[in-house]
């Protein structure tokens, strides 16, 4: 064991959790955590290898792509994190609706661009922040819409009908598990 300065404490020479830093900030210090346990990742895998094909099937029926990007990335935030405020059903459904929304505004003010792209993302960012509903892959919705120009009469509806797809498939997949955490934490 190595030995400490004189007058340290004897447990000086390990890094602590939490370290405050200046302007009243909190910077945390530590490791990853560890991998989850074998049956909980087998959980989330089956969960989001069931509701993604869902949605693709769903698409492949009614001849319009249901599965976009973002929510496959719900799908890892929802199945994956069921406990985080990004993953609740609030956050989840008005995140993408907001994603949308700007979509479409930006595309109707300054139109479809790279630069339009990056402006509508941090937009989202912003609205959902606002709106007490932050779910980060929301913010690729906007991307989507104003890259693709989806009709929005179309678009908007499919992606609700696949937002509320994800989350009650994580709430049954909630009463299935046994030990699994109970989803949601809240509903709006």
């Amino acid at each position: 064991m190595p030995r400490s300065a004189p007058g340290a404490r004897p447990d000086a020479d390990r890094a602590p959790a939490v370290r405050a830093v200046p302007a009243g900030r909190v910077r945390l210090a530590g490791r990853a955590p560890s991998r989850p346990p074998a049956g909980a990742a087998f959980y989330t895998v089956s969960a989001a290898a069931t509701v993604l094909p869902a949605l693709v099937a769903i698409g492949t029926v009614i001849h319009e792509p249901v599965l976009i990007p973002p929510l496959a990335a719900s799908a890892a935030v929802v199945h994956g994190a069921p406990t985080l405020p990004l993953s609740q059903p609030r956050n989840v459904i008005l995140g993408h609706l907001l994603g949308a929304a700007t979509g479409y505004a930006v595309l109707a003010t300054v139109g479809s661009s790279p630069w339009a792209t990056a402006l509508a993302g941090a937009a989202t960012v912003a609205l959902t922040l606002l709106a007490r509903a932050p779910h980060s892959p929301a913010c690729a919705t906007p991307v989507v819409v104003v890259l693709q120009h989806p009709a929005p009469q179309r678009f908007v509806p499919l992606l609700v009908g696949a937002c509320v797809l994800l989350v009650l498939g994580e709430y049954a997949a909630s009463r299935i598990r046994r030990n699994a955490p109970e989803y949601p934490a809240y509903w709006w």
